[in-house]
């Protein structure tokens, strides 16, 4: 989840946590692994089957959470958020791939891997060598590669051409400059005209600047730190002479991500898509973002299982999201038009394990359906609707009504303390979720 309205918060339950950027979409193929016998699909006629040795030892996990006497929505999210922050392509993003297919599958119905794949700019290990101490840095996207060694150079305020003039012995060192007021491009290209041999950027608050785009490739090494250590090294250079090295690692690589499809067997054309993202950014655990969401679409489909409405939804967990909806992208890309067009609506849970107020957005004529199952529900503005903010944008973009289910912002988005959520709050969005489900599969 990228962006969306914040609201107040609750007390929060704390899951115990294991810790472990813009980005051009290009799909280079579309599969589905089966997990178990599968039926017929319209999503991709050229799919391929392959086997996935993967296991998830879901009756020990099971047997922890009836000791611990934990909901079971609860314990989905605690054992997503144990796996470490699922950037998607990494093992810990595959692992809970494979868990949530187990189980979907142990809840009765078929499950099906959809691999996707795009072009993701990755740092590799980017830092800063300050007298001995090594600083973790992020490469920007459109940097070029390098490691220097040199003087380390402040730049004032923030990096305009005027800000240059300020500054003495600039030629061939590496300018520190600060986030904010301009563009990183042209920070970079007024330090580049001044002659500086790198730029490092650092963040306007404390936490770090974990991702960042130059509009055009740079011609001399760019790395983003955070605030807390930019200041300290500008500090420095004020006192003394300051030498640093500078390592910027970072290049394009081929991501491949797995949504998760779950229907019952021999439901080849659903009414309704419900789905929730579950890979996270890095560093983060995202319980709330989105291990909650995803943990919600679950619950619904355990508790629909042996309703009528079960024989006309599909389940699906997106990966991919955080990267640029690429998992949902991917999914109605794949799908036939008959099978688009045989949809009454995508219901989209994303945030939805903090804060008190649910809030809805969407298509009017489902978030008015909505508003009278739940009266209490908040309804937030139509910029989510078609804007990159979650997963049912992919689905708007194709003319399906759509719904998104969200509590809004809270402090630990998009960070390494997003490891609470409110059980209380989850089984609240399931409920909602069914009682919308089913009048609107009434309609």
């Amino acid at each position: 989840m990228t962006k969306s309205p914040s609201t107040i918060r609750l007390p929060l339950v704390r899951v115990k946590a294991i810790n472990k950027f813009s980005i051009g979409t290009k799909i280079l193929a579309i599969a589905f692994v089966t997990l178990s016998t599968a039926c017929g699909s319209s999503v991709n006629p050229s799919s391929h089957a392959i086997e996935v040795s993967e296991k998830v030892n879901v009756k020990e996990t099971q047997l922890k959470q009836r000791q611990a006497g934990t909901n079971q929505t609860y314990a989905d999210v605690e054992a997503l958020v144990n796996l470490g922050a699922r950037v998607t392509g990494t093992d810990a993003a595959k692992k809970a791939s494979v868990y949530l297919a187990e189980q979907y599958r142990q809840a009765g119905y078929k499950t099906k891997i959809q691999t996707f794949t795009y072009t993701k700019f990755v740092d590799l290990e980017s830092n800063i060598i300050v007298d001995g101490k090594t600083i973790k840095g992020y490469s920007l996207k459109g940097t070029i590669p390098g490691k220097i060694k040199a003087p380390l150079v402040a730049i004032p305020n923030f990096g305009r051409s005027s800000d240059f003039i300020k500054t003495n012995q600039l030629k061939g060192a590496i300018a520190i400059i600060k986030r904010g007021e301009i563009k990183f491009a042209e920070k970079v290209r007024n330090a580049e005209k001044a002659g500086a041999s790198a730029v490092i950027i650092f963040n306007n608050k404390p936490e770090h600047l974990r991702s960042g785009a130059l509009a055009a490739t740079s011609k001399i090494p760019v790395l983003a730190i955070s605030g807390e250590e930019g200041e300290k090294l500008v500090a420095q250079t004020q006192k003394s002479p300051l030498n640093v090295t500078l390592n910027v690692n970072g290049k394009n690589q081929e991501i491949t991500g797995r949504n998760v499809i779950a229907h019952l067997e021999g439901v080849t054309q659903p009414k309704i898509i419900v789905g929730g993202h579950y890979d996270s950014v890095e560093d983060a655990p995202g319980a709330n973002d989105n291990a909650s969401g995803t943990a919600v679409v679950l619950s619904l489909a355990r508790n629909l299982k042996n309703s009528p409405q079960a024989r006309q939804t599909w389940f699906v967990a997106f990966d991919g999201e955080e990267d640029g909806l690429h998992g949902s992208q991917a999914f109605v890309e794949a799908a036939t038009p008959q099978f688009l067009t045989g949809l009454k609506g995508m219901l989209n849970f994303d945030m939805v394990g903090v804060n008190k107020q649910l809030q809805i957005g969407g298509t009017p004529s489902l978030t008015a359906l909505a508003q009278v199952v739940e009266p209490t529900i908040q309804l937030f503005g139509s910029s989510s609707l078609n804007g990159a903010s979650s997963d049912h944008a992919s689905f708007a973009a194709k003319n399906i009504p759509v719904m998104f289910f969200h509590r809004g912002l809270e402090p630990n988005y998009h960070s390494p303390n997003d490891k609470t959520v409110d059980p209380k709050l989850l089984e609240q969005t399931t409920q909602v979720g069914i009682d919308i489900i089913k009048r609107l599969l009434q309609s």
